[in-house]
């Protein structure tokens, strides 16, 4: 007897325009707060991944970010821009975190909700009127770079992903676009 299985579904990723995500940047106030929507965005960081940033994987000799052992225990690089750098330079200053970048009291490592409520509440000091998660910055990274012309194995270093789950992404990119192209 053989048991069929449901297709999987797969959604469209949630996108946020440039305008979006430079409104929320600019509606985050505090330097420690602005600096971690400026690294989920402008480096494609997964919520874990810049929790588990530490004060020596900031290279800025280099203008690269380590992640340590990412989604799948994977490893690797990503950008760090000089405007990120200079911000990340004033909270050092400000914050004195001892051995994670961004730390809660006591020197604890920052917890996952108050990232989530960072962004959240950014998004809607923009006036950006739907749910938004540090999840939509990594996609909207991801989706700028691939619409102003990157080349699609560049992103999928960046990111830290295997061939499959580009390949899902660029299919629901390309729907996108159709849909975009459409509605125009």
């Amino acid at each position: 007897m053989k048991i069929e299985r449901p297709l999987k579904e797969y959604k469209l990723p949630k996108v946020l325009s440039k305008e979006e995500v430079f409104a929320i940047i600019e509606n985050t106030a505090n330097i420690k707060h602005r600096c971690i929507v400026e690294l989920l965005y402008s480096a494609g960081l997964r919520r874990a991944e810049l929790l588990n940033l530490k004060i020596a994987d900031i290279s800025s000799s280099r203008m690269v970010i380590r992640i340590d052992a990412g989604k799948g225990k994977k490893d690797r690089y990503s950008l760090l821009s000089q405007g990120v750098l200079n911000n990340l330079r004033a909270y050092f200053k400000q914050w004195r975190p001892k051995k994670y970048l961004f730390e809660g009291p006591e020197g604890r490592q920052y917890s996952g909700t108050s990232v989530e409520s960072i962004v959240k509440n950014s998004a809607k000091k923009a006036n950006i009127n739907r749910s938004v998660s540090p999840h939509m910055l990594r996609h909207s990274f991801a989706t700028h770079l691939l619409e102003n012309g990157t080349d699609i194995r560049n992103i999928q270093v960046l990111l830290g992903h295997n061939s499959q789950r580009l390949l899902r992404f660029i299919h629901t990119w390309q729907l996108t676009l159709l849909i975009r192209l459409k509605t125009c």
